[in-house]
């Protein structure tokens, strides 16, 4: 994938402040695929992980392609930011999921790498463990054929807590990213795509993403996520 003008933009004012204000510690880069498409997932729990998950990725030579809702792509400044840098538009009201997400399976055939947050928003766990999971990322791994990459992040945080206006930048805080092998969803291939099979495979992915985030932070990730909308989906 060649990155363009906007992604390239975004990667050099963003990089210079990231090594200023941040230490980091990186592992599991032997996971990442170094060609090929892949899905890489993500906890969520802070609105700077993007920047934090998306160097560790572009450092590696597989700039990702994010999800973004489609309402991003309406206006400028946003519009010209993200069709730039060529991230994907999903329209979550679609009728047809399928249909939804035909640009990331697009991108992942094409041999891209598409990150995905699949808690929808930083998540409300009070001990800040990854929270119930809405079912997109299954139902794309299944439609792709694409490898799972699991990816666990802690630190991002401590920079920008969930709802705060401003960032803490002093003193340094050390971001950590740690990439796991890809989940073996094997199983459910072939299978029909049902509401309790997109349920299960999205759950044994998230459970990944959670033991590697115990290798990071400590503690015992929840057998049950947190649930904050009570949806079942």
């Amino acid at each position: 994938m060649r990155i363009g003008f906007w992604y390239r933009l975004v990667a050099v004012i963003v990089k210079p402040l990231m090594r200023l204000f941040t230490n980091r510690e990186l592992a599991g880069a032997e996971n990442i695929p170094a060609t090929g498409g892949f899905i890489a997932v993500a906890n969520h729990v802070s609105e700077i992980d993007p920047l934090v998950v998306g160097e560790f990725l572009l450092d590696l030579g597989r700039p990702p392609r994010f999800l973004a809702k489609k309402e991003l792509f309406r206006k400028p400044p946003m519009k010209w930011i993200v069709e730039g840098a060529k991230q994907i538009p999903v329209d979550r009201r679609s009728a047809d999921a399928s249909q939804a997400l035909s640009a990331a399976v697009d991108a992942l055939k094409a041999g891209e790498c598409v990150l995905i947050y699949p808690e929808g928003s930083a998540t409300r766990d009070p001990q800040l463990w990854p929270m119930r999971a809405r079912t997109g990322v299954a139902r794309l791994a299944l439609l792709s054929g694409a490898p799972v990459v699991p990816i666990a992040q802690w630190g991002p945080q401590e920079i920008l807590p969930y709802k705060a206006r401003r960032p803490k930048l002093l003193p340094r805080r050390t971001m950590q990213v740690l990439a796991g092998p890809p989940v073996d969803l094997g199983d459910f291939a072939g299978k029909p795509v049902t509401a309790e099979l997109l349920r299960a495979a999205t759950d044994r992915i998230m459970h990944a993403v959670a033991d590697l985030l115990a290798g990071l932070r400590g503690g015992t990730p929840p057998a049950v996520f947190y649930d904050y909308r009570g949806s079942t989906t």
